[in-house]
């Protein structure tokens, strides 16, 4: 079953299926270490790992599994990250939420609009009832982003992964749909 690929738009941001013209912002992003640093995969150094993304975000779509969106600026239309559901699983109706954003983009709240925009699509189009998301224990910005959107720290995977050599635990949230407090009406595509 295909996953319909949406556009979303909120106040400052439009989010929409990566095309192959996003190889050089996405690889720009992902092969920064410092962006990727509580990632459990290392940065990119190679182009083709962009277009393998894109080929596999396509995939995702087509397959039923998930949507993975690129998240550009409306005031200058710059790509500043993306934002995913994955493991979409329609008898359980659930998926998971992941995100990643450029530092410069940090701080401005663009991963907590985005994301409310995209749990806002999946409970209201997909008829999720569960949303879950995790992120390494060290990365408490992200922590915030998630509790910011309603999510609820439900445990601490240990030693689940390791970061750039480092054995690193992982905190688990989950976000259920009664619990869901959209703040704010994306902007219909327009």
């Amino acid at each position: 079953m295909s996953l319909p690929t949406p556009t979303l738009h909120t106040t400052r941001l439009r989010l929409r299926p990566f095309d192959d013209a996003d190889a050089n912002d996405l690889f720009a992003l992902h092969s920064s270490a410092y962006v990727l640093r509580y990632w459990d995969a290392p940065p990119w150094s190679e182009c083709v790992r962009a277009e393998r993304f894109i080929t596999a975000c396509r995939q995702m779509a087509e397959g039923g599994t998930g949507a993975r969106l690129a998240v550009d600026r409306d005031s200058d239309g710059a790509f500043i990250g993306w934002c995913s559901l994955n493991r979409w699983n329609p008898d359980y109706r659930s998926a998971s939420l992941g995100y990643c954003f450029d530092d410069e983009a940090w701080g401005h709240g663009y991963a907590t609009e985005a994301a409310r925009a995209l749990l806002r699509w999946a409970f209201d189009r997909l008829d999720l009832n569960r949303v879950q998301a995790e992120t390494d224990t060290r990365n408490v910005a992200s922590a915030r982003v998630l509790e910011k959107l309603g999510f609820v720290r439900e445990g601490t995977l240990r030693e689940d992964c390791v970061v750039n050599g480092e054995v690193s635990d992982s905190w688990v949230y989950g976000l259920i749909r009664r619990e869901w407090r959209p703040l704010s009406e994306p902007v219909p595509a327009r």
